[in-house]
């Protein structure tokens, strides 16, 4: 039992300099105050770094799904191709289709096709892209987005002339759910008008995509352009995990580098973040702000908690003269304080997680804070939690938290037990 108690020696007084509740003339006066504005400096550094974190990782989330959901987390085209929308086709067959499903990490595959064109009404015309989709399209996307009339339906018995437009462009072209319009297509050796019609309008609020495309049935584009029946832009791949899109691609490349189609095109795979590289340049460029914002918040949290201890160290100048002539190493009453800032760093922490969690939720459901679409592609902003990013900050915050009071404990070093009762 006495070995347990020395043991727990050190605990044992700092739980009873925390949580001691002494009134009086004799009671301490500085360090209320000074644990106040300690937690204070935690909870509020450590609710900044979740709010940051979940922000941008939510930010990053949203609009790398919208691009995504535009078109794929890796495209196989004709090696042909340039950068525009007016794309030299490929011969699409079973076999490829079943090799890249059979892929370990490729969750779906689908064709599209696209052509730039016009669509001229009585008032307007606007410069668009139709975006072919076969009965393969996965509408998931599009269907989050739908905000008039209904899904695009394709059927592969019977070709139809519906289209899904956004609500962007619908606005500009002054024309609504169930209208149709004439679209202007240039081949290869005249112009081709069609008439669609709309069967729905979606809006995601990515701006740039939303007033460009167009979906259609992939058919139309191929009777536009004089394709056969297995012909198309490109295939779509999505994955299981984005986070494998690089090895995935460099996969790809290296096992379809040698195949060509009937029409002996070479395949060429790239992946979004190579489609989009200004996107997915900025996207990582948050990644060092949000580094910045929590090297800020973490050493204004641990200086706060510096000057803290500096202070109850001096308001117990006395205990610890008297605990050193009781025989008291300086390692055993530096221990004592760096288990007051261990409990100090823990209720501040306790409190930036209330208040950190509830800012975060309460803009998941309420969506307060509003952005401009035009200028951040979403009209809120996002947020996205994960337990495992909570875990990492909480428990790097303790951290460095505690190592960062290692220094100022060497105080306790300087304190001669006869200076301090020459003045009790």
């Amino acid at each position: 039992m006495l070995k347990f108690f020395a043991v727990n020696f050190e605990l044992f007084i700092a739980k009873r300099i925390h949580f001691s509740k002494e009134t009086g003339d004799n009671s301490r006066r500085a360090t209320p105050p000074v644990i106040r504005i300690a937690m204070a400096g935690i909870a509020i550094g450590l609710a900044v770094m979740i709010v940051s974190v979940a922000v941008v990782t939510g930010f990053k989330e949203e609009v790398r799904n919208k691009v995504i959901g535009f078109g794929a987390h890796i495209q196989l085209t004709n090696f042909d191709n340039n950068i525009s929308y007016e794309t030299t086709p490929l011969a699409v067959n079973d076999s490829l289709r079943s090799a890249l499903q059979n892929t370990v990490g490729i969750r779906h595959t689908e064709i599209y096709a696209t052509k730039p064109g016009i669509i001229k009404t009585d008032n307007n015309f606007q410069g668009v892209v139709l975006r072919g989709v076969d009965s393969d399209f996965d509408t998931t996307f599009f269907k989050k987005h739908l905000v008039e009339g209904k899904m695009l339906h394709i059927d592969p018995e019977n070709p139809n002339n519906d289209v899904l437009l956004s609500r962007s462009m619908a606005r500009m072209l002054h024309i609504a759910c169930g209208d149709s319009f004439l679209a202007y297509f240039v081949n290869s050796k005249d112009v081709r008008a069609r008439k669609l019609h709309i069967v729905g309008i979606y809006d995601t609020g990515f701006s740039d995509y939303d007033k460009l495309f167009v979906l259609c049935d992939i058919r139309q584009i191929r009777r536009i352009n004089g394709w056969d029946d297995d012909m198309a832009s490109g295939i779509g791949i999505f994955i299981d995990h984005y986070n494998a899109i690089d090895e995935l691609t460099d996969e790809l490349f290296f096992s379809l580098i040698d195949r060509k189609d009937r029409l002996g095109n070479t395949y060429y795979i790239r992946s979004v973040k190579d489609l989009n590289p200004m996107i997915f340049n900025w996207l990582s460029l948050l990644d060092s702000n949000v580094t910045v914002i929590l090297i800020l918040m973490i050493l204004v949290s641990g200086f706060t908690m510096i000057s803290g201890l500096l202070i109850i160290i001096l308001e117990r100048t006395n205990m610890i003269g008297i605990l050193k002539t009781l025989g008291e190493s300086n390692y055993s009453i530096r221990k004592v304080f760096l288990y007051v800032s261990f409990f100090l760093i823990v209720k501040g922490m306790f409190w930036g997680n209330v208040t950190g969690i509830a800012v975060c939720l309460l803009q998941s459901h309420f969506k307060w804070i509003k952005l401009d679409p035009e200028t951040y592609y979403l009209d809120a902003m996002p947020i996205d939690m994960h337990l495992s990013t909570l875990l990492v900050i909480n428990i790097g915050s303790l951290l460095v938290s505690m190592f960062m009071m290692i220094a100022p404990s060497f105080l306790i070093t300087k304190i001669e037990p006869a200076a301090t009762l020459r003045f009790e």
